[in-house]
């Protein structure tokens, strides 16, 4: 984990305007939450004297959730290179581990669906997830399974069965929150089952400055830690107006600021996800920087007026309504993009398909065009869209990103060329090949010159558009039994030539 004063997305684990829809299949159990207004556990106005009542009602539904994950690495062999290399059996290869994590989450229903982070339940892109356990306040355990998952929103829903119901809560809604309310979470922090903090509301609609598609939180003052991921975050009438899911601090510690992922926002998500529906976002197509002061000296106009277009991604709605880099989006829909309301977030919640007027400023003037919205590509496509090849921060190499072939027998990682990544390279946008996204460095691909960034052209004198296409080649060298294959590249720093590679004995 890497722990600074800016948001990190799975810091809490260890290891949409759409009409609200609360009506969970529950029988004839009522919710935990809808106890307390029978019971009258807490007042309506004022600090309550005691969180007590309210932690007895609500603590039930909450759970702890670990999960159980085999990770695939690749290990380098060391004497790669040296007439040692085979001496010790090839040290190199793959190894599989095992890995846990650690969260909380909560019942939405009797009938066992569990509401949780999806980086609780899916913590490294390279694991695969081998079994989730639910463990109830009483120290039951049943196996859970997996319903759905949403990485943009970073949400996921679990199932448990069994025939007795679960007592559950609802969600409720934090736009009528405001700020110096008093709030409660519960969860699991550090793996200590039930633990129970309160707090108050310290910002709605708090902003991280990402600018991303989901980039609006309940920032709370409440002790939250590594393990409250995907627990809730109570209101005084005992209903969820937010999922715990991030802390901002420089030590990886609770320094009194914790996120939320408002309850409006999460429970349609939520509802898409146990019918089994995706999730669909809207999407225009456009990179975009916040208009600081030295943006809005530049254009003359005020600062924090609106979004800067650094680039305009071919084929998507932005191009398809006229807009360019250089312009400057004021307002979509008749909502006005501000600090705390990115553009990113206001698109995205407008239903794909949808025109709707986006105004923007260009060369000084105002100007207005309608814009028929796009969907928004998942995860994977996203950075696939973004690729700096000088990035000394890049993650390494690691199995499942590309064809496993490839990783095995050249210790590559490869990814077709998009228009936008044959921007971000500097060459034309009809590049033919495939793009180096990752390198093995005690590879023989390595050794001859190839790393990040570098086209692939061609392998054994067949041109190659997609990683399938380098695949079958590898397979057709391995079939024949030869050591080495041929490959055109161009690294950017020599012309273009071609290389012999010889493959790994994996």
């Amino acid at each position: 984990m890497r722990y600074s004063y800016g948001i990190t997305g799975a810091l809490l684990a260890s290891g949409a305007a759409i009409t609200l829809i609360t009506g969970y299949p529950a029988g004839a159990q009522v919710a935990q939450n809808e106890r307390l207004q029978i019971e009258n556990a807490v007042p309506v106005a004022g600090a309550p004297a005691s969180f007590a009542d309210l932690t007895e009602v609500l603590m039930p539904a909450v759970v702890n959730i670990s999960t159980r994950q085999s990770i695939t690495i690749e290990n380098a062999n060391p004497f790669a290179g040296t007439p040692f290399a085979d001496m010790f059996g090839n040290p190199g290869g793959t190894q599989t581990r095992e890995a846990q994590s650690l969260g909380s989450g909560f019942f939405v229903s009797a009938d066992g669906y569990v509401v949780t982070n999806n980086h609780v339940v899916r913590p490294d892109g390279r694991a695969r997830l081998e079994e989730v356990t639910v463990t109830l306040p009483d120290g039951t355990e049943y196996e859970a399974e997996l319903v759905g998952t949403d990485e943009q929103s970073d949400i996921a829903v679990l199932k448990v069965s069994r025939p007795q119901p679960f007592p559950f809560v609802k969600f409720g809604n934090s736009e009528g929150a405001r700020v110096g309310d008093w709030v409660l979470a519960i969860g699991n922090p550090f793996g200590l089952d039930g633990t129970v903090t309160s707090g108050i509301i310290s910002a709605v609609h708090r902003s991280t400055g990402r600018r991303s598609a989901n980039d609006r939180y309940l920032q709370t003052d409440a002790s939250i830690n590594r393990g409250n991921s995907g627990g809730p975050l109570f209101d005084m009438r005992g209903n969820v107006i937010g999922i715990n899911n991030a802390i901002l601090s420089p030590s990886g510690g609770s320094v009194g600021i914790g996120l939320a992922i408002p309850a409006e926002y999460a429970a349609p998500i939520v509802e898409a996800l146990i019918a089994g529906e995706s999730i669909e976002r809207g999407y225009l197509g456009v990179q975009i920087q916040p208009v600081d002061r030295d943006f809005a000296a530049a254009l003359g106009i005020p600062e924090n007026s609106g979004e800067f277009i650094q680039s305009v991604q071919p084929g998507e709605a932005a191009e398809a309504a006229g807009l360019q880099s250089g312009d400057v989006v004021t307002k979509v829909n008749g909502e006005d993009i501000t600090r705390d309301q990115s553009l990113s977030y206001l698109v995205a919640n407008i239903a794909p398909g949808r025109t709707v007027p986006v105004e923007f400023i260009r060369d000084g003037e105002r100007r207005r065009v309608n814009v028929t919205v796009g969907r928004r590509p998942s995860e994977d496509a996203l950075r696939s869209q973004i690729f700096n090849p000088n990035d000394e921060n890049a993650d390494p190499m690691t199995p499942g990103k590309s064809s496993g072939v490839i990783e095995e027998k050249l210790g590559l990682q490869v990814i077709a060329i998009t228009p936008q990544i044959a921007r971000q390279l500097g060459v034309g946008p009809n590049q033919p090949g495939l793009v180096v996204t990752a390198i093995d460095p005690n590879s023989d691909a390595a050794r001859r010159g190839i790393d990040r960034g570098t086209i692939i052209l061609s392998a054994n004198n067949a041109a190659l558009s997609t990683p399938a296409d380098l695949e079958a080649q590898v397979n057709a060298v391995v079939a024949d039994e030869r050591a080495a294959i041929l490959m055109r590249i161009n690294n950017r720093q020599d012309p273009e030539h071609t290389v012999p590679v010889r493959l790994r004995n994996n």
